[in-house]
């Protein structure tokens, strides 16, 4: 709930462009609304949806007054029609006219803060629309270099909404899932908290081998930064871990992979925590994050996990005993002298596949001395 609540403050706080003062709407509707309420649509009613598709999302392309445009995607979305000649024919409509805004931003708009406004609102209201057939157009962004263009065509192309009509068809729903975990696979490494986080949500609906590696680089990335001591917004750890330990859970080729994974991010987020409260180097949210990540995975993944409730870490926390959160880390996951429970439960160990390692990977010194500071939830690049 807490990363839910975090990521609802992000999207109100951070995208301005979808808060601005909605005036009058400048899309003429008249004929269109004649259209809409047809039972059988004519050769001219369908230049008409053209065109209304064509104007609607022109003005949202190319205006540069930004406070219309949450009124102009309000149009576009409040103009579909479950009349099977409309509704096939909008979406072409609105599928061509999205995919122009998308190349002319990329090719005429030279000021980079307007051409991102357009790709973001752009995908806003592909996820607004909630049609199955829009998808390839979201997947096409995932790969963009702004991180919160990435956010939002992950949004787009994994619309819950539009999964529940995607699913009805097996076959084609495979085939758009494996064209969204290989876009994701090429950019996790590079990719915020919040896109690792849309990215983990929806690996984790698939069974495939592709998303279960999407699962173990998503992970590996996080590792990374904490390595490098450049982690951001430590609480999405939290959804990560437990998307971990329901695939590990569910068995599989890649549950010791998996679970070798969710131990070394474990262990750095204690090791973080420990770290922070040793050298009194917490500012802002970050201690709280670490906690809430080390207390809901013991709950919700260690005990499911290990087959027993786990209240070791949650103990230690609450009594501040740093050296009781060192001994438990050591026993659930282990340390220089003795195995960890998890390993021995899922038989991996953390070595480099020539040697044996029974201990997590220790967190490294920072580069040089430094705060640990609260990591914004609005990674933006």
């Amino acid at each position: 709930m807490m990363v839910r609540r975090a990521f609802s403050a992000l999207l109100i706080g951070g995208l301005i462009l979808t808060l601005f003062a909605i005036s009058q709407a400048q899309v003429d509707g008249r004929q269109i609304e004649e259209v809409i309420k047809k039972s059988v649509l004519t050769q001219e009613d369908f230049a008409v949806i053209d065109a209304f598709a064509a104007d609607a999302i022109g003005r949202l392309v190319r205006t540069v007054d930004f406070t219309e445009v949450a009124r102009t995607r309000a149009s576009i979305v409040g103009h579909q029609s479950a009349q099977v000649q409309y509704a096939q024919r909008f979406s072409d409509a609105c599928f061509r006219e999205i995919d122009k805004g998308f190349n002319y931003a990329a090719g005429e708009i030279i000021d980079p803060q307007r051409r991102f406004k357009v790709f973001t609102n752009l995908l806003i209201l592909v996820t607004e629309l909630n049609d199955p057939r829009l998808v390839d157009l979201g997947v096409r962004m995932i790969g963009h270099e702004a991180n919160a263009v990435r956010y939002w065509a992950i949004r787009a192309a994994t619309n819950p909404t539009v999964w529940e009509k995607l699913n009805q068809d097996r076959a084609g729903a495979a085939a758009t899932a494996g064209k969204i975990i290989d876009a994701c696979n090429k950019v996790a490494d590079s990719s915020s908290a919040e896109v690792l986080h849309l990215m983990a949500q929806f690996a984790g609906t698939q069974s495939t081998p592709p998303a279960e590696e999407l699962l173990l680089r998503i992970a590996d990335a996080r590792i990374k930064r904490y390595a490098d001591w450049q982690v951001k917004y430590e609480l999405v750890d939290t959804a990560i871990l437990r998307l971990l330990s329901n695939k590990i859970t569910a068995g599989g080729a890649s549950s010791a992979q998996l679970a070798r994974q969710f131990a070394q991010l474990y262990s750095y987020a204690i090791q973080r925590y420990i770290r922070g409260a040793k050298d009194n180097a917490f500012k802002g949210l970050s201690r709280n994050y670490l906690a809430t990540v080390l207390i809901e995975t013991e709950e919700q993944c260690l005990s499911k996990l290990l087959g027993g409730t786990q209240t070791g870490i949650r103990r230690a926390l609450e009594a501040g005993d740093l050296n009781a959160l060192q001994a438990e880390h050591d026993r659930l996951l282990g340390g220089a002298n003795q195995p960890g429970a998890l390993p021995g439960r899922f038989g991996f160990n953390y070595g480099d596949g020539t040697t044996s390692r029974s201990a997590p990977l220790a967190l490294p010194e920072p580069a040089k001395p430094e705060t640990i500071t609260e990591a914004q939830p609005a990674e933006q690049s």
